[in-house]
Protein backbone atom coordinates (compact mmCIF):
# COMPACT_ATOMS: atom_id res chain seq x y z
CA UNK A 1 0.00 0.00 0.00
CA UNK A 2 2.75 2.49 0.60
CA UNK A 3 4.24 2.45 -2.67
CA UNK A 4 0.96 2.99 -4.42
CA UNK A 5 0.83 6.17 -2.44
CA UNK A 6 4.12 6.74 -3.58
CA UNK A 7 3.64 5.87 -6.96
CA UNK A 8 0.16 8.45 -6.80
CA UNK A 9 2.08 11.32 -5.43
CA UNK A 10 4.92 10.84 -8.15
CA UNK A 11 2.25 10.64 -10.94
CA UNK A 12 0.73 13.97 -9.91
CA UNK A 13 4.28 15.50 -9.70
CA UNK A 14 4.98 14.47 -12.78
CA UNK A 15 1.80 15.45 -14.04
CA UNK A 16 2.03 19.23 -12.32
CA UNK A 17 5.30 19.02 -13.82
CA UNK A 18 4.08 18.39 -17.59
CA UNK A 19 1.31 20.82 -17.58
CA UNK A 20 3.60 23.29 -16.55
CA UNK A 21 6.13 22.53 -19.04
CA UNK A 22 2.76 22.94 -21.41
CA UNK A 23 1.83 26.03 -20.17
CA UNK A 24 5.42 27.53 -20.80
CA UNK A 25 5.81 26.38 -23.97
CA UNK A 26 2.63 28.01 -25.20
CA UNK A 27 3.83 31.51 -23.57
CA UNK A 28 7.79 31.10 -23.80
CA UNK A 29 8.55 35.53 -23.09
CA UNK A 30 6.85 34.60 -19.60
CA UNK A 31 8.87 34.11 -17.23
CA UNK A 32 6.90 33.78 -13.90
CA UNK A 33 9.15 34.73 -10.27
CA UNK A 34 9.28 30.91 -9.21
CA UNK A 35 11.47 30.39 -12.50
CA UNK A 36 13.27 32.86 -11.84
CA UNK A 37 14.00 31.75 -7.91
CA UNK A 38 14.54 28.83 -9.13
CA UNK A 39 17.13 29.88 -11.19
CA UNK A 40 18.90 31.96 -8.70
CA UNK A 41 18.33 35.19 -10.91
CA UNK A 42 16.60 36.96 -8.18
CA UNK A 43 19.31 36.41 -5.34
CA UNK A 44 21.90 37.29 -8.02
CA UNK A 45 20.16 40.77 -8.75
CA UNK A 46 19.31 41.57 -5.40
CA UNK A 47 23.10 41.13 -4.30
CA UNK A 48 24.43 42.72 -7.19
CA UNK A 49 22.06 45.67 -6.61
CA UNK A 50 23.87 45.89 -3.01
CA UNK A 51 26.94 45.42 -4.38
CA UNK A 52 26.25 48.77 -6.96
CA UNK A 53 24.76 50.27 -4.34
CA UNK A 54 27.77 50.02 -1.91
CA UNK A 55 29.99 51.28 -4.77
CA UNK A 56 28.24 54.05 -5.08
CA UNK A 57 28.42 55.15 -2.05
CA UNK A 58 31.71 54.67 -1.33
CA UNK A 59 32.55 56.86 -4.80
CA UNK A 60 30.80 59.40 -3.08
CA UNK A 61 32.71 59.44 -0.28
CA UNK A 62 36.23 59.31 -1.35
CA UNK A 63 34.66 62.33 -4.25
CA UNK A 64 33.44 64.31 -1.39
CA UNK A 65 35.24 67.59 -0.71
CA UNK A 66 35.44 69.29 3.09
CA UNK A 67 31.99 71.94 3.19
CA UNK A 68 33.67 75.25 4.86
CA UNK A 69 30.62 77.11 5.80
CA UNK A 70 30.58 80.87 4.75
CA UNK A 71 28.08 81.58 7.30
CA UNK A 72 29.58 79.18 10.59
CA UNK A 73 26.78 77.85 12.68
CA UNK A 74 27.72 79.38 16.13
CA UNK A 75 27.34 82.83 14.31
CA UNK A 76 24.07 81.49 13.00
CA UNK A 77 22.68 81.24 16.83
CA UNK A 78 23.61 84.37 17.88
CA UNK A 79 21.88 85.85 14.83
CA UNK A 80 18.93 84.37 15.63
CA UNK A 81 18.96 84.79 19.21
CA UNK A 82 19.44 88.55 18.72
CA UNK A 83 16.70 88.71 15.85
CA UNK A 84 14.47 87.17 18.43
CA UNK A 85 14.98 89.50 20.93
CA UNK A 86 14.41 92.37 18.63
CA UNK A 87 11.17 90.71 17.45
CA UNK A 88 10.12 90.48 21.46
CA UNK A 89 10.42 94.18 22.10
CA UNK A 90 9.29 95.07 18.95
CA UNK A 91 6.27 92.89 20.41
CA UNK A 92 5.98 94.64 23.65
CA UNK A 93 6.15 98.15 21.78
CA UNK A 94 3.44 97.38 19.77
CA UNK A 95 1.49 96.11 22.49
CA UNK A 96 1.70 98.65 24.77
CA UNK A 97 1.68 101.75 22.35
CA UNK A 98 -0.58 100.75 19.48
CA UNK A 99 -3.26 98.34 21.27
CA UNK A 100 -2.70 99.85 24.96
CA UNK A 101 -3.01 103.23 23.90
CA UNK A 102 0.46 104.52 25.81
CA UNK A 103 3.56 106.06 24.46
CA UNK A 104 5.59 102.66 22.85
CA UNK A 105 8.67 103.73 24.59
CA UNK A 106 7.42 103.57 27.57
CA UNK A 107 7.50 99.89 27.59
CA UNK A 108 10.81 99.59 27.67
CA UNK A 109 11.19 101.50 31.04
CA UNK A 110 12.11 99.60 34.29
CA UNK A 111 9.02 101.47 36.47
CA UNK A 112 6.23 100.22 33.75
CA UNK A 113 7.49 97.01 34.24
CA UNK A 114 7.49 97.06 38.09
CA UNK A 115 4.02 98.23 37.94
CA UNK A 116 2.85 95.82 35.90
CA UNK A 117 4.67 93.53 38.92
CA UNK A 118 2.88 94.99 40.89
CA UNK A 119 -0.87 94.79 39.82
CA UNK A 120 -0.28 91.22 38.93
CA UNK A 121 1.05 90.33 42.45
CA UNK A 122 -1.02 92.91 43.87
CA UNK A 123 0.90 94.46 46.57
Amino acid sequence: MPTDEKEKTEEHSNAAVQEKEQQQEQTPDKVTREDQKQQGEISTDKAARKEQRKKRKEEKRQNKKPRRRIFPIWLRLIVVLVLSVIALLVGVMVGYGVIGDGNPTDALKWETWQHIIDIVVKK
